[in-house]
C-alpha cells in the first residue's frame, strides 16, 4: 500500500465533493504495485518524455497521480463526464481516453498546475 499525498489541487478538487463521495474514494484508492500492474481496466499509464503518470478509475472520478517509492502522489481529482468530453472535443478519433490524453499539451499544463501549487 502507499500512502496518499494530495497537492494544494488534487486536496481542494477533493473538499469540494460531498462527505461520502470522498470518503469512497479514500477507501477505494488502496492498492499495491501487483494491482497497478495486473487491473488495466482500473488504472492506465500515461507518458509524457520520462514522466510516468497514473489513471485510475474509480466509480464516476479519475485520479492521476504519480508514484515514489513509498506514495502515491494525487494530481488531479476530477469527474469521468469532465474527462470524456475533454477528450472528444480534442480528439474526437478511435484513440482510447488515455491516449488522447496523454498526447494533449492541455491536460499535462492541467497536471503540473497542481505540482507548481
Amino acid at each position: 500500500m502507499f500512502e496518499v499525498v494530495f497537492n494544494q489541487v488534487s486536496a481542494a478538487e477533493m473538499s469540494a465533493l460531498d462527505t461520502l463521495s470522498q470518503l469512497e474514494l479514500m477507501d477505494g484508492f488502496q492498492f499495491t504495485k501487483e494491482e497497478l500492474a495486473a487491473d488495466s481496466d482500473k488504472f492506465g499509464i500515461l507518458s509524457l518524455d520520462d514522466r510516468k503518470l497514473y489513471r485510475y478509475r474509480l466509480g464516476d472520478y479519475r485520479i492521476y497521480f504519480e508514484l515514489d517509492d513509498k506514495h502515491a502522489i494525487v494530481h488531479r481529482v476530477l469527474h469521468k463526464n469532465t474527462l470524456s468530453d475533454f477528450s472528444y472535443r480534442t480528439n474526437p478519433s478511435d484513440t482510447t481516453e488515455d491516449e488522447a490524453l496523454q498526447s494533449s499539451k492541455h491536460f499535462w499544463s492541467l497536471i503540473d498546475e497542481g505540482k507548481k501549487s
